[in-house]
């Protein structure tokens, strides 16, 4: 996988320390993501929880990797309760939270949408996908939800 602890730029929490979520879904303002549907991910799970997180780059990549033939979006959220720390990444992969994941199992509001983004190179995602298959070979890919 490509290895992000050799990037720490991709950590940067975005300037408005707002939240964001990476999706192909074609959302609108106003409208509530909520757990219960089909992961962006796995297609074959149904994800409890709704994810975010505070680093733009992160949004980018959650976008680019998500299922679907939709335009990659990235959506800032406001939670409507409580967030925690996202366990698949924090202390999983890297040490505390230096990725500012978040999970919530409420509804997250959309309240506008980031246009203003870089996408990744198409060999970063391929180096990451491979990763990402090297990980489910192997047994690893261990999903916390």
């Amino acid at each position: 996988m490509a290895n992000m602890a050799e990037t720490p730029e991709r950590f940067e929490v975005h300037e408005s320390g707002a939240l964001f979520h990476g999706t192909r879904a074609d959302l609108q303002v106003g409208e509530y993501l909520v757990p219960g549907h089909q992961s962006n991910y796995r297609p074959e799970h149904t994800a409890n929880y709704i994810y975010m997180t505070k680093v733009l780059d992160g949004a980018v990549l959650a976008a680019e990797m998500a299922r679907g033939d939709g335009r990659c979006r990235v959506y800032i959220v406001e939670p409507q309760g409580p967030v925690e720390d996202d366990p698949n990444v924090t202390d999983k992969k890297f040490p505390g939270n230096p990725t500012h994941s978040y999970r919530s199992d409420r509804p997250v509001q959309v309240i506008g949408e980031m246009t203003d983004w870089e996408p990744h190179s198409p060999e970063y995602l391929q180096r990451f996908r491979e990763g990402l298959e090297v990980l489910r070979r192997e047994g690893r890919a261990v999903l916390y939800d």
